[in-house]
C-alpha cells in the first residue's frame, strides 16, 4: 500500500483536499475528477450508437456452466468450438477462454463432465474433447433449461425495448 499511497501523491490533487496516509483521499479524488470527465465527454449520439450496437454481453461462470452442458448433451466438444458456437449462435455473447476453461474446470471436478484426448487428422496435437458423464446427465438437463431460459427471457426483454 505504501508504493501506492507514494505513486498516488505524485498526481495533482485540488485545493484543500487533504490526503490520508494511505492515499485513500487521493484515491477518491482521482475517481471523482474521472467521474466528471466522463460526463464531459459523453454525448447523446455515444448512447444512440450505444443501442445501435449494443457491445457483446461476457458469460460469467455460471451462464457458462449452462450453456457448455446445454451443448455437451447434443454431443461432444472442445473450448474453441464452444466459444465459436456460441457467438455463431448467440451474437450477442461472448465466452472468455478463462471463464470457459474454469467452467469445463469446474464440471470435470464435479463429475458432470469427463474430458477425454482425441486425435484430429491434419492437426498436430490430440484435442481435449468433452462429454456429459452418464451420472451427470439429469443435472445437466436441469442447468441446461435455465440457459434456455436465460437466453429466451433475454431475447423477450430485447424484443420488448426495441
Amino acid at each position: 500500500m505504501r508504493d501506492a499511497a507514494r505513486t498516488l501523491s505524485e498526481l495533482p490533487l485540488p485545493a484543500g483536499k487533504r490526503i490520508a496516509a494511505d492515499g485513500r483521499d487521493r484515491l477518491a479524488c482521482l475517481l471523482a475528477q474521472s467521474e466528471r470527465m466522463d460526463r464531459l465527454t459523453m454525448k447523446f449520439e455515444d448512447i444512440y450508437r450505444f443501442f445501435r450496437d449494443p457491445p457483446p454481453i461476457y458469460l460469467n461462470k455460471e451462464l457458462a456452466v449452462c450453456y457448455i452442458l446445454s451443448v455437451l448433451l447434443e454431443r461432444d466438444s472442445y473450448g474453441t468450438e464452444l466459444i465459436q458456437q456460441l457467438e455463431h449462435t448467440y451474437p450477442a455473447y461472448r465466452l472468455s477462454d478463462t471463464v470457459l476453461y474454469g467452467a469445463l474446470k469446474f464440471l470435470e471436478d464435479e463429475t458432470t463432465i469427463v474430458g477425454y484426448w482425441k486425435k484430429v487428422e491434419g492437426r498436430g496435437r490430440p484435442r481435449r474433447m468433452y462429454q456429459v458423464a452418464p451420472e451427470g446427465r439429469q443435472r445437466a438437463r436441469d442447468l441446461a433449461r435455465l440457459w434456455g431460459d436465460y437466453v429466451h427471457q433475454s431475447s423477450r426483454i430485447n424484443i420488448q425495448s426495441s
